[in-house]
This record gives structure tokens, C-alpha cells and sequence, in this order.
């Protein structure tokens, strides 16, 4: 399975998510809860600790890779994302197909596919760039360093604004799965599922560093620009 590794930008640091974060990330998510209407975000310290304890846990058994996101210019926490479902392909087929752990030795064994979610950042943080730079940083050790064939996202399908933001990633519409779940609200919602495949990732790359390149102005979001 893969290590834990540091990402890092110009704006953003991705860190392996740990117990100190605890503290810190219930500090981000407790700033302005308005915008957590179709992601789940922790509040409060005991459910922050809970919520790292199981991204932890979903690390250990191979599931994840979950990390703190962090602003560069003050070392402040500002949320956490997370690579997860992870795929493996090597060995014999197996039928029907279905997400399996790695085989042969499971420290040495990268993914085939991957899905990025579990993304929220506080309230502050949301409109600065900070999340693009981040799926940036994300995208390129998946196709650049793992070599993944397929990075999937999902969404809330009522959510325009979050799904806008995965679709200006390069990211392509595979379909939404109607009465998928229940969401947040306890309503039942759909689920819009996008990928990016391996050869649609240097198009695509090109364009989200011409993103993270040009100054962006902070603006205060009114729905939330992130994945659930």
C-alpha cells in the first residue's frame, strides 16, 4: 500500500494526517459551518478525534490515504482531504470485479485507481486557490508517481457549485446515480460520479497549472467548492 508522503506548493502542504492534527482541524472546522451542507466535516474535538482515528484506521488497512491540508504562508491547518478506494489490478482476474487490496508484498504495492474525496477546507480557505493547488498536488503523485490508470470524484448531484469545481479540474462526467444514498439532510440524493483517466491527464494537467499560476483574489463562498 502507499506510504504516507508530504505534498507540497507554493500555497498549500499536504501532510500526512496524524493525532496533532486533532486540535487544529476542530479549530478550521469550527470557523463558519455554513458551507458543510453536502460534506461532512467534523465538530468539535471528540468527533475530530473519532474522525482521524477512522481515516487512520482506513490507512492502516490499506484503504486511504488521508492527509492535513495546510496554508503555507502561516502553517495554518485548514482541512484535510484524502486519497481513497483504492484499486488494485495486479494478479488473476476476478469476477464480478470488485475493489481488492494489493497483491504480493503490501508495502511495496501502488494503486491502479484511486478516488480523491473527503476534501473540506474552513471557511476561510475556501475561494483562495488553496483546494485547486491541492487536487493539483494530488493528481500529479497519482498519475506522475503511482502511475494510476483512473482518478474518480463524486458529488452530491444538487451540489452545482462543488460539481463546477471537480469539472474545472479536467475531470469528466461518467453519470449520476439516481437515489444513490441519503444525503447529509437526511434526504435522498443522487451521487455524480467523475474520472480522469490516464491519458486525458496531461491535457488536463497543463490547464490546472496554468490555474494554480495566475493570482486568484479570496472571496467568501456561499455553498462550498468540495467534494463528498
Amino acid at each position: 500500500m502507499p506510504v504516507p508522503v508530504s505534498l507540497v506548493g507554493r500555497s498549500v502542504r499536504l501532510e500526512p494526517l496524524d493525532v496533532r492534527h486533532i486540535e487544529p482541524l476542530a479549530a478550521a472546522a469550527a470557523e463558519d459551518r455554513s458551507s458543510y451542507a453536502f460534506t461532512p466535516v467534523p465538530h468539535g474535538i471528540e468527533a475530530t478525534a473519532r474522525y482521524v482515528a477512522e481515516a487512520l484506521a482506513a490507512q492502516e488497512a490499506g484503504r486511504a490515504v488521508p492527509f492535513a491540508t495546510v496554508r503555507v504562508s502561516d502553517g495554518t491547518v485548514v482541512g484535510s482531504t484524502r486519497f481513497c478506494e483504492l484499486d488494485y489490478w495486479q494478479g488473476p482476474v476476478i469476477w464480478p470485479p470488485a475493489p481488492r487490496g494489493p497483491v504480493g508484498d503490501p508495502l511495496a504495492a501502488i494503486p491502479d485507481a484511486a478516488e480523491i474525496g473527503a476534501t473540506w477546507l474552513s471557511a476561510r480557505a475556501q475561494g483562495t486557490g488553496i483546494n485547486t493547488e491541492a487536487k493539483l498536488l494530488m493528481l500529479r503523485h497519482a498519475f506522475d508517481v503511482w502511475g494510476v490508470r483512473r482518478i474518480s470524484m463524486r458529488a452530491d448531484a444538487r451540489n452545482a457549485r462543488s460539481r463546477a469545481a471537480i469539472e474545472r479540474l479536467g475531470a469528466v462526467l461518467e453519470g449520476v446515480h439516481r437515489a444513490h444514498t441519503r444525503g447529509l439532510d437526511g434526504l435522498v440524493r443522487g451521487t455524480a460520479f467523475y474520472s480522469i483517466l490516464d491519458e486525458e491527464w496531461p491535457v488536463a494537467r497543463v490547464q490546472l497549472e496554468l490555474r494554480v499560476a495566475t493570482p486568484r483574489i479570496a472571496v467568501e463562498p456561499s455553498r462550498p467548492l468540495i467534494s463528498a
